[in-house]
């Protein structure tokens, strides 16, 4: 278990403000524990649904969890300290998840509130089971001064003061037109995490370069959209059978694997690091994979609809599967999810890219490329771990730790001292995506009508409830 016995030991324990019992961990617990009677057969029960990783069963136990000032204080097995707090959660049923953190997204504001606004796009985060968030820098006006990122931590602030936190992205050029470098240093004094020109590539690699290289001065990671602009570009179709026989306009793998190579190659060159947006290919895979063993600083992350769905989504013209990279085949999903298991690809993140209906409703080549991902990407991504797919520790490594790492971003990872972000899910609650069951404005996703499987019963943020409703005081 977690818990500092010293402290025990010295009876120097702090006031616990909460403790959440009994729910369902199939991550380790450091140290040992003996459990009481009752939370070792309670234990041996709950194993009965364990899940299958791989071709092994995954295995659970029960475990209690204690919060002292917003903070964890101690992760044991069920019952196996006797400990009173101020506030007791029954977690019976439940999986303990740590808060998950997206890397990538669009929330619209300034300038585009219609399609989201920051105070939904967080609440959409909460209920998803996210506790931060990076926001890219493709606002109107855009995200290249330091009175926007401002506006956007105020925003954040007044519409969820207990979080989720937003994390700003800067622009990595002016206006995002891939011509002058913006004033990094600034943004980073407001409080920019990273800098990115996501959405428009940056097609002159010498500004490229130097935008790295500056970056990096400064202690921040690029993140590049990987995609040649002139090999079709914003497409939202990939290049193959399926746009064929439909007669789109698409784009071949090879724009998003060039870019990647440019990348490496530079990061290499100069020393420095890099981080590359949802990568959709099994091409720039094998890329990353060559730059890796190189010994290149570069980190990559991929979203849910890259490994969930492929290009047949598109194949009655509906523009909710167009999106930027595009959808790809199932080669290429199966190479992504093997990445992601294996380390190649660190990290998950949503790309949420919020639409208004009227948008999308029109024809496919009119249609603006983006899904929104936050109410979904927990539910899509663990039926891959349900189904052996995608191993537990992978599954937490990629939502948690390696973007956390990456960015320098508060992470829970049940140690003491860590922060009490944390989710209960219900792995086997089933429901509907619909208007009424996604709480981002736009409803934009190839998922609409479809069942799911897993929701966020509670989440804690600090300690705080910040959505709950479906679980119980003890």
């Amino acid at each position: 278990m977690t818990l500092p016995t010293q402290q025990l030991e010295a009876g120097k324990m702090p006031k616990i403000d909460l403790a959440v019992r009994g729910a369902l961990w199939f991550g380790p617990i450091k140290g040992s524990g003996k459990p009481s009677e009752k939370g070792a057969a309670a234990a041996k029960s709950a194993l009965k649904g364990g899940l299958s990783a791989r071709g092994q069963q995954l295995k659970g136990q029960l475990v209690d969890v204690f919060v002292a000032k917003g903070k964890i204080m101690a992760l044991a097995p069920a019952g196996s300290l006797d400990l009173r707090a101020a506030k007791e959660i029954d977690a019976s049923g439940l999986v303990l998840l740590p808060s998950l953190t997206d890397v990538h997204v669009h929330l619209r504001e300034p300038g585009q509130e219609y399609k989201e606004d920051i105070a939904s796009g967080l609440g959409a985060a909460a209920h998803g089971g996210f506790a931060n968030l990076m926001c890219m820098a493709n606002t109107r006006p855009v995200n290249d001064t330091a009175s926007v990122t401002e506006f956007m931590l105020e925003q954040a602030r007044k519409g969820w003061p207990h979080g989720p936190r937003l994390f700003p992205i800067g622009a990595l050029t002016k206006g995002l037109k891939g011509q002058e470098l913006a004033p990094m240093a600034e943004l980073a004094a407001a409080g920019c995490k990273a800098m990115s020109n996501d959405g428009r590539p940056v097609e002159n690699s010498e500004l490229f370069r130097r935008a790295m290289e500056y970056a990096s001065d400064l202690g921040m990671i690029v993140i590049d959209h990987c995609e040649d602009p002139y090999l079709a570009p914003a497409a939202g179709m990939n290049e193959g059978e399926v746009s064929s026989r439909l007669g789109l306009p698409a784009q071949p793998d090879v724009a998003e694997a060039i870019q990647v190579a440019r990348d490496v190659l530079l990061a290499e060159y100069l020393n420095v690091p890099v981080h590359l947006a949802h990568i959709s290919c099994e091409k720039s895979v094998a890329l990353i994979r060559f730059a890796k063993a190189r010994g290149v600083d570069v980190t990559a992350e991929t979203c849910p609809h890259y490994l969930t769905l492929t290009e047949d989504e598109a194949a009655g013209y509906s523009a909710a599967a167009k999106v930027s990279p595009p959808l790809r085949t199932r080669a290429d999903v199966d190479a992504l999810i093997d990445a992601l298991a294996e380390g190649v690809v660190d990290m998950l993140a949503t790309d949420h890219a919020p639409h208004a209906a009227h948008e999308k409703e029109v024809e496919f080549d009119a249609a603006p490329c983006g899904i929104s991902g936050l109410d979904t990407a927990l539910s899509a991504t663990w039926e891959l771990v349900r189904a052996g797919r995608l191993p537990f520790d992978a599954f937490v490594r990629a939502w948690t730790t390696a973007p956390c790492g990456r960015f320098a971003l508060p992470v829970n990872t049940f140690a003491p001292g860590d922060p009490a972000d944390f989710v209960l899910f219900d792995q086997d609650a089933a429901w509907t995506v619909s208007a009424q069951t996604m709480h981002s404005k736009s409803k934009n996703t190839p998922l609409l009508g479809r069942s799911l499987r897993g929701r966020v019963a509670a989440h804690f943020l600090a300690g705080k409830m910040v959505i709950g409703g479906l679980v119980s005081g003890v």
